[in-house]
């Protein structure tokens, strides 16, 4: 009996036309992002001296020193890029937020670890912020984009959810928090084809003050 003839490999897809993630500069009428370098320790280390800048958020052991060394350490082109936030207003270093979880092979990466000073909770910061980084990561031409927070974390979740983002659903005991407790992760993410009709609600959003 003659054997089976093999069904032919599928072809692999081309490869996607993503080009890396760089610590650059990005700015807006509100904020300007810059890469994390040495000189932003001090003033991000005097920001974190107020705990209303935590809420539920845990520190690693050693608290904000230890967290900003494993930015530093981590901190890579297309790898791990760890942005500071500054206020156009004053120039005033008022948080930071990161582009992590970099994986061009799929299009897709992360924003997060984000925290503000709580004069800034509520402001244009944040959607000023995300805007830039959006539209960096889109640009470079990525798929998608994710962004996560603790199911506790309900502003967190509205910030979300007002910019425009898709809540996917929640991972339970996603992490394992610094004191041995589990934490519980919802996940929300903007794909390339919404994003357009993300941005230009954004957008318009910034343009009238809206918070």
């Amino acid at each position: 009996m003659p054997s089976a003839t093999p069904a032919p490999s599928p072809a692999s897809p081309p490869p996607l036309d993503v080009r890396p993630v760089l610590p650059v500069v990005l700015e807006n009428a509100v904020v300007r992002l810059e890469p994390l370098e040495e000189r932003h320790r001090a003033p991000l280390l005097a920001l974190g001296e107020d705990e209303r800048v935590w809420g539920i958020v845990q520190l690693p052991a050693g608290g904000l020193p230890a967290y900003l060394d494993i930015a530093y350490a981590l901190s890579a082109p297309n790898v791990h890029v760890p942005f500071v936030v500054v206020r156009r207003s004053d120039e005033a270093v008022i948080g930071m937020s990161r582009m992590f979880d970099i994986r061009p092979e799929h299009g897709a990466l992360e924003i997060g670890y984000t925290w503000y000073v709580p004069e800034a909770h509520g402001t244009l910061v944040n959607p000023a912020a995300k805007r830039l980084m959006l539209g960096y990561a889109f640009d470079l031409g990525f798929e998608r984009v994710q962004l996560k927070t603790d199911l506790r974390n309900k502003q967190s979740q509205a910030a979300m959810t007002k910019l425009g983002a898709t809540r996917e659903g929640v991972l339970r005991h996603q992490l394992r928090l610094p004191d041995g407790r589990w934490r519980d992760s919802v996940f929300f993410s903007i794909l390339a084809e919404e994003w357009p009709s993300v941005r230009e609600r954004l957008d318009a959003r910034l343009a009238a003050g809206a918070r």
